[in-house]
């Protein structure tokens, strides 16, 4: 089976890539078939974001579709920044590091520790069949200072539960055996069996 990821995130690429090694699915990127397609995220949930991605992916290039939408919650901000993660700062010229500062400077005001956890929603969709969409979290809270080299997003701040160290400290096997994005689609492995 050819499986388009929906995504041009390339910490995302490497991770799905990562997590579906060992299936017999062979994973393409939209550049690689030339699909320049930006969906706009409207939904009022991850799911809601996560299926709208896989069905204007799977329409655009009539293959299956593999997407996630994923959010980091802080209990202290209210689960904030939630399903805006990617969006967090009011800026389409916002990096990574933009996030993370203002995430910080939100945190602030509050006393630690910051208990937060990671959510994802990914989506299959096979042309012709209706999403089926699994969820994966990870629990953990937002540290004061960065570390880590590995991931991407707000990874450098997040202390996993049960480890002393960030999701970014983690290399990509041990990210994928406790990590948000690898519970949710490891639990979509068996619907890509040809």
């Amino acid at each position: 089976m050819r499986l388009l990821i929906a995504t041009t995130n390339p910490g995302k690429i490497t991770e799905i890539n990562s997590i579906l090694s060992e299936s017999k699915v062979e994973l393409i990127t939209p550049s690689d078939i030339g699909l320049n397609l930006d969906v706009d995220e409207t939904g009022s949930s991850y799911r809601e974001n996560a299926e709208i991605k896989a069905l204007a992916f799977s329409h655009a290039s009539n293959l299956p579709v593999l997407s996630d939408d994923t959010g980091l919650e802080v209990e202290a901000l209210g689960g904030l920044p939630g399903i805006r993660s990617a969006r967090f700062v009011n800026s389409p010229h916002a990096s990574d590091h933009d996030r993370r500062t203002l995430l910080l400077e939100k945190l602030s005001a509050y006393p630690r520790p910051w208990k937060a956890r990671f959510v994802c929603i990914a989506t299959l969709v096979i042309p012709g069949g209706s999403p089926i969409s699994m969820e994966g979290e990870c629990f953990g809270e937002i540290i004061p200072q960065e570390r880590g080299e590995q991931g991407f997003g707000y990874d450098s701040l997040f202390l996993v539960s049960g480890t002393q160290k960030t999701m970014a400290e983690l290399d990509l096997q041990e990210k994928n055996l406790i990590s948000h994005r690898a519970k949710a689609v490891k639990a979509l492995i068996p619907y890509l069996q040809p």
